[in-house]
């Protein structure tokens, strides 16, 4: 049920207008059709969790304010475009509404049985989605990474990850329409916005963005032919 509600609903639980930057709601008559509600019995960030990222990064998560999704990948040495914790950012894939966070952080950071604690996966982790957790001008974020399914923490510096494979058909299920409906990364600064959202509203903005996204495109086409580093942070241990 869970599966097929994220399949049938997730597009309407991202909230965002490219062409003017304001939150919208899609409604469909399919929506009815599958429905999704928190376990009652996880209701709370699990121990091993909060315990690892401290308690700022989880008051972040827990009250966040608003949160953001990226499509994010490694970041080669020749790359010159925007990043997020040291990764290139590809496209920005919506702002995340409420019942989407919640759907989050029930099945993959309060349910047990989608975190494994004790055993490691013998994979690297290949980032693909970055949620960016914001409170006040404070923020946590959170990585998805697929095939090598994890759940990764960054804040202030620091970066834990926990060995996800038992909520892999979840974290699928969360990244590819994602990823499908991400644009192109417009910067916010750029536009004097003090909300990452991510979305040039004017055809000038539309230029500028073309522009300064060409170091995405061009080491992305480099990349076809290489395989991913497998060195530095991403090689997953579990906490």
């Amino acid at each position: 049920m869970l599966l097929r509600f994220i399949a049938v609903s997730l597009y309407c639980l991202i909230t965002y207008a490219p062409a003017f930057a304001q939150d919208t709601d899609a409604t469909s008559p399919t929506t009815q059709e599958a429905t999704w509600k928190p376990d009652p019995k996880y209701n709370t960030v699990l121990e091993r969790i909060s315990s690892a990222i401290g308690p700022s990064a989880l008051n972040n998560i827990v009250n966040s304010e608003q949160v953001f999704c990226y499509q994010i990948a490694n970041r080669p040495e020749n790359y010159t475009g925007y990043t997020i914790d040291g990764m290139a950012i590809v496209g920005f894939c919506g702002v995340i509404n409420q019942e989407l966070q919640t759907l989050i952080k029930s099945e993959l950071m309060m349910n047990p049985n989608n975190i494994e604690f004790n055993q490691t996966e013998n994979c690297v982790i290949r980032p693909q989605i970055m949620l960016r957790f914001v409170r006040g001008i404070d923020s946590t974020d959170v990585l998805l990474s697929s095939p090598c399914h994890a759940l990764a923490f960054f804040y202030a510096g620091n970066i834990t990850a926990f060995n996800a494979k038992p909520a892999a058909q979840i974290i699928d299920a969360i990244i590819d329409p994602l990823i499908k409906n991400k644009v192109d990364f417009a910067s916010p600064a750029l536009f004097n916005q003090l909300m990452p959202i991510g979305v040039a509203q004017t055809e000038e903005q539309k230029a500028l963005i073309q522009k300064k996204n060409e170091p995405i495109r061009n080491w992305q086409q480099e990349q076809e032919n290489k395989k991913a580093r497998r060195a530095g942070w991403n090689k997953l241990k579990a906490n």
